[in-house]
């Protein structure tokens, strides 16, 4: 369904209400070569609208160098209340993005195409929806996944925090992704066991693609030990293979989707386009993934990291299900 500008300008002001920027505050936008115009542009006249301090940035980094060494860009990023981020701080530095967090900055990630935005426009609802399902996660102190495919899967968890993402950023320090509806926390080290099926039709990122045929991953002591299948699991050990890094086959975040509008089909419609948050985010999905956990507070880092949602998993928290086949649980 294509949007008009009219309308994204509407849906950003609508976000930004959310996220409570006021003209008092001063508004950063983030940009980076090839991110989406239509998206800069309506952001900016959303925040003219609302009348706060503007400024737009598009660091020039030398290959490798991180962010930090560019004083000026990270110093004026700290200095600001609001960050529009279309280049993924996340995903330069974990520990440069804790600076800015660290000064009340809120920030609020957007790569997906204007469509998505309008289509999974975040709401109060939806934040309740994952704060309810993070109290019921922060107190557990272990989670077990089983499917019909063959997954039977334990971890212990507790050690880190619990990420939320409802789709705007409205709190100071706070980070999230438009659009997103998920939680998940990271395993107690060495804690993940058991057997992972990936099954057809589940998605791996950052393939941006559907498996055709299962996966068997044997995990012990918080890591993959073994991946078999055909095609897609000889094609999984050889993308994870030439990072060359044990800590790439680590369990990292695990959690569930909670959006009622993102859909699972929508990778086969936008394809390449799109980031793939309705993959990661429609109801009842298990997030398996992959790599490092600084994210959520630890020491392991690696660059090799991969978001797995997987269909018709059940999840239980200390014996009591959260997911049954893919289906949310009322009562979670």
């Amino acid at each position: 369904m294509a949007v008009t500008q009219a309308e994204l300008v509407k849906a950003w002001r609508k976000v930004l209400v959310l996220c409570k920027v006021s003209d008092k505050e001063t508004a950063a936008i983030l940009t980076r070569p090839g991110a989406n115009e239509r998206n800069i542009e309506a952001a900016q006249q959303a925040l003219e609208e609302i009348g706060c301090q503007i400024y737009q940035m598009q660091p020039m980094l030398a290959s490798g160098q991180p962010l930090s060494a560019n004083k000026v860009a990270l110093g004026a990023l700290k200095a600001s209340d609001f960050i529009i981020d279309f280049i993924g701080l996340h995903l330069l530095r974990t520990y440069e993005l804790n600076l800015i967090q660290e000064t009340g900055a809120r920030v609020l990630y957007v790569v997906e195409p204007p469509e998505s935005l309008v289509r999974l426009m975040p709401s109060a609802e939806d934040k309740a929806l994952v704060m309810r399902a993070g109290e019921l996660l922060a107190k557990a102190r272990t989670m077990r996944v089983q499917s019909g495919a063959g997954t039977d899967f334990t971890v212990e968890v507790g050690q880190y925090h619990v990420l939320h993402e409802y789709g705007y950023s409205d709190e100071p320090g706070h980070w999230d992704h438009w659009p997103a509806g998920f939680l998940a926390t990271w395993p107690n080290e060495g804690s993940a066991k058991g057997v992972v099926v990936l099954d057809t039709g589940d998605i791996i990122f950052p393939f941006k693609d559907y498996l055709r045929s299962p996966i068997r991953l044997e995990i012990s002591g918080g890591y993959i030990r073994s991946i078999t299948g055909g095609f897609d699991a000889a094609l999984l050990r050889d993308f994870m293979g030439q990072y060359n890094d044990p800590e790439a086959y680590a369990v990292s975040h695990l959690g569930w989707g909670l959006s009622s509008r993102a859909q699972w089909s929508q990778l086969a419609v936008l394809g390449k386009a799109t980031n793939g948050n309705d993959g990661r985010s429609y109801a009842g999905n298990f997030m398996f993934s992959t790599g490092p956990n600084t994210d959520g507070g630890g020491k392991r880092d690696t660059l090799c990291h991969l978001d797995i949602p997987m269909r018709s998993c059940s999840v239980s928290l200390d014996g009591v299900g959260v997911t049954r086949d893919g289906k949310v649980l009322p009562d979670a």
